[in-house]
């Protein structure tokens, strides 16, 4: 994102494992759709899990006083709990899996790996917003506006490689 393109990938490239991904601008923003149906079903999980486990938790604490309806729900929340916990490690298996990085479990923000300057950076994803607009290197939270200039350049080379 130099202005070099010598560093770039085309497209997605493997260096050694997922963790060590880089990605184009084309390339995150086709993954995008299926990104963000992934964080839906976190965020919804995580948000089930919220409403749930207080629930769970008091209906632990009086599990010997419970009347049948009770023992009864909190046996459902124990298996509703547990489903949720085993879609969420799936979800994240699925980013990992992509080598996306989910950077913020309460908001649903994502990075897609990429390098900018030669130093390791995301394009970062946040639920509420339609497109990926917004960079930040890695060990900086501070998202940047993508220059219009990456994603014009990104799509010339891109149209180059499909004539």
């Amino acid at each position: 994102m130099n202005g070099s393109t010598e560093n770039r990938a085309s497209e997605a490239s493997k260096k050694g494992g997922n963790h060590d991904r880089i990605l184009t601008w084309v390339a995150a923003n086709r993954m995008l759709p299926l990104v963000q149906r992934i964080v839906g079903d976190v965020l919804a999980c995580q948000q089930r899990l919220a409403t749930m486990q207080p629930e769970k938790e008091r209906l632990d604490r009086h599990r010997r006083d419970l009347s049948w309806p009770d023992r009864a729900r909190r046996y459902q929340l124990d298996d509703e709990i547990a489903g949720d916990e085993r879609t969420l490690r799936a979800a994240y298996g699925e980013l990992d899996g992509l080598g996306i990085a989910l950077l913020d479990y309460d908001t649903g923000r994502v990075g897609f790996p990429t390098k900018v300057n030669n130093r390791r950076a995301y394009f970062s994803w946040l639920p509420s917003e339609a497109t990926l607009g917004f960079w930040h290197y890695t060990d900086d939270e501070e998202r940047r506006p993508i220059p219009a200039s990456w994603t014009r350049s990104e799509v010339r080379q891109n149209q180059k490689v499909k004539d």
